[in-house]
């Protein structure tokens, strides 16, 4: 279950703008190191050795992808770069039933009106840690109003937690047309 947490977003994009640093400096190194040793080891002397440099990049590409999903991942120094990664997923899990979301709510039903509401506080968080007022401002009336909506019917707008049971009973609204 993913839950969002309260992040300054100057703080986000400083440690998100480091852990990429790390991951491209990690796969330079290795692209280099690998390539050239491929080079040295069944190189031609003189001769063309496109082939071995662009399999020492891939090896050094596959090589990185594995350090940052299991080495890198769970360092503290990753953190802000995995949080962002598992809110964008989040969403978009959201945004793959949306049309049964949207449904749902023209239905009343709770659990897609406390889905949209977290898709509605998820969206914020992720357009404010990207530095990205203007597509947020165009939601601004649409969220609003269901926070009304939610408060108005006693549930508590505070849905900061993505329950997937909610995914699960979404689904079962036919979308609109």
């Amino acid at each position: 279950m993913f839950e969002l947490k309260p992040i300054n977003p100057e703080t986000y994009r400083q440690q998100t703008r480091r852990s990429t640093l790390y991951i491209a400096l990690t796969f330079i190194v290795l692209a280099l190191l690998v390539s050239g040793l491929a080079v040295m080891v069944l190189g031609v002397a003189g001769g063309d050795n496109f082939r071995l440099n662009l399999a020492g990049v891939i090896v050094a590409l596959i090589a990185t992808a594995l350090l940052v999903r299991y080495l890198f991942w769970t360092r503290p120094w990753m953190a802000a770069a995995v949080y962002g990664w598992q809110l964008k997923r989040s969403l978009m899990k959201v945004t793959n039933v949306m049309h049964h979301v949207t449904a749902g709510v023209m239905a009343g039903n709770v659990a897609a009106l406390k889905l949209l509401r977290f898709y509605h506080l998820g969206v914020t968080q992720m357009y404010q840690l990207d530095a990205n007022s203007s597509a947020l401002s165009q939601m601004v009336r649409e969220i609003d109003l269901h926070k009304a909506r939610l408060e108005a019917l006693g549930i508590d707008p505070g849905q900061t937690q993505l329950d997937p049971q909610w995914i699960v009973e979404v689904k079962k609204y036919a979308p609109l047309k």
